[in-house]
């Protein structure tokens, strides 16, 4: 009986070191893959006047989330962007300055649009 005893033991802790081994096995593979970058998807639309003053469509297409992005047409000292509409699937927010910065935000949920008061020079997804 103590012998029957022993081998049942022993046949669990195999059991359980194979469990083990294995999740650290799935545990390692998981921390391994690295993750891939979300992003937005739809188009955001604004306009800006190009260097001879003439109004010009701009447009980010399934830009990145969590990251602030400058609109790339206002990398001089121009005027800034103006008419955002956000057809993402993401909410945005879009800054009067460069890099996110300043006071002077405004929350865009996807789909909609502000008319040509509000300024702005970059966005960021979430």
């Amino acid at each position: 009986m103590a012998t029957l005893l022993l081998i049942v033991k022993w046949v669990l802790l195999v059991r359980l070191r194979s469990t083990v081994a294995a999740a650290l096995g799935a545990l390692t593979l998981v921390l391994a893959i690295p993750g891939s970058a979300s992003a937005a998807t739809g188009d955001f639309l604004y306009q800006y006047k190009d260097k001879l003053g003439t109004v010009t469509p701009g447009a980010l297409a399934d830009p990145q989330s969590g990251v602030c992005l400058n609109l790339p047409e206002l990398l001089s000292d121009g005027e800034p962007a103006f008419s955002p509409s956000n057809f993402t699937d993401a909410t945005a927010t879009v800054f009067a300055e460069a890099d996110c910065d300043g006071d002077t935000y405004y929350v865009m949920n996807p789909g909609k649009k502000l008319g040509s008061a509000p300024k702005l020079r970059s966005v960021i997804f979430s």
